[in-house]
């Protein structure tokens, strides 16, 4: 038996006005990469065009907002820890564009059985 799809959690009006306004238009159109590195907590560690992460309330749910329009890229992620050394627990992610902008990456993160779990994570965001 298939399970039911899961829904991500709606923006608040606050929230969208925050993605709105994080968008610099003069780097809207042009192409490249972005990437956000997120720790578990959901604070961004470090990133390029990313401006913020947020641990959702839900185990294992982030938003990820970038300083620009990500809408038409694809998005790449892997569970990873932001330090230089050490080593993850294992993990899965799924990222998808974060309901409500047209800027921000929802991202789930789950142990290696599939239950959900707060992991860190590094996310890509590559741009036509």
């Amino acid at each position: 038996m298939a399970e039911p799809e899961r829904q991500q959690p709606p923006l608040s009006e606050e929230e969208q006005e925050q993605a709105r306004a994080a968008i610099d238009e003069s780097a809207a159109a042009a192409p490249g990469m972005l990437f956000a590195v997120v720790n578990g907590n959901g604070t961004l560690a470090r990133g390029s065009g990313a401006v913020s992460a947020t641990k959702l309330p839900a185990t294992g749910e982030y938003q990820v907002l970038f300083n620009r329009t990500i809408n038409r890229g694809a998005f790449l992620s892997t569970i990873g820890l932001s330090a230089d050394a050490g080593q993850s627990p294992p993990g899965e992610i799924i990222v998808n564009l974060r309901v409500g902008t047209t800027n921000g990456v929802f991202v789930q993160t789950s142990d290696s059985t599939g239950k959900d779990a707060d992991r860190s994570f590094h996310l890509a965001v590559v741009l036509p």
